[in-house]
């Protein structure tokens, strides 16, 4: 039974976030576009809460509390005018929820894993990453804490080039299981880099448009989530 209304509650958080896009696609509706996945989340939460298989709620209790202390103010504080960076902040605290599951899997199950859930902790980790990287630097940018021009010097794209070669070497590595535990701790290191190393030389004029592709990194690193640990929720929201 407590099952059944998992995935029912799934389910119709699912449904929820593509009302929700849909809401979005009009000015009249756009309210309830933001309603709807608000409250699919809130179904998500409630049907994750629920599993059989968390024996203590101590941790979730505290998480819940710092979660709500900290968006509360975020949401009702912010002004419209500082959209773009209280977006960045969110993608921040997304990517790094994906990237820390990422994390746990592999510390608990690496020895386990399939090559297919291999493949999905690595690029979960790795997108999670270089979101976060990405999204600090735009966040500063837009924040005026770094410079809004483009922060280049000679051979960068070369750089990021080699470093992006790096990693998917990294990520290669261990998805074939070589390396362990220091090789993946790698991976995330040098992704956090390359997110860095990617938004530095963009302008602040465009870090809106920065913000919105790193956007659909953290969906992509929740979609590997959902892969890596069977949560639907997760790879429907994410893919969306």
């Amino acid at each position: 039974m407590r099952e059944t209304f998992v995935q029912i509650s799934y389910l119709v958080a699912s449904v929820l976030f593509i009302l929700g896009l849909k809401g979005l696609s009009r000015p009249d509706t756009a309210v309830r576009g933001v309603n709807f996945p608000a409250f699919g989340v809130l179904l998500a939460i409630v049907g994750t809460l629920s599993q059989q298989q968390i024996i203590d709620y101590r941790w979730i209790a505290v998480g819940l509390v710092v979660g709500a202390v900290i968006g509360i103010p975020l949401g009702t504080r912010v002004p419209m005018t500082a959209m773009p960076q209280r977006i960045a902040i969110a993608l921040t605290f997304g990517a790094t929820a994906a990237t820390l599951v990422g994390i746990a899997e592999y510390h608990d199950h690496a020895d386990t894993f399939a090559f297919g859930q291999r493949v999905a902790v690595g690029f979960e980790v790795m997108l999670g990453a270089l979101t976060v990287g990405g999204s600090l630097i735009a966040l500063d940018k837009l924040q005026e804490v770094l410079p809004s021009r483009p922060l280049t010097y000679r051979g960068q794209n070369a750089v990021n080039f080699l470093l992006l070669g790096v990693i998917v070497a990294v990520l290669g590595a261990v998805v074939a299981r070589v390396g362990g535990m220091p090789l993946f701790y790698m991976l995330i290191a040098l992704a956090f880099l390359a997110g860095i190393s990617l938004v530095l030389p963009i302008g602040g004029a465009d870090m809106p448009v920065v913000v919105a592709l790193l956007n659909s990194y953290s969906g992509l690193a929740s979609a590997a989530t959902g892969f890596a640990i069977s949560n639907n929720v997760l790879i429907v929201s994410g893919a969306l």
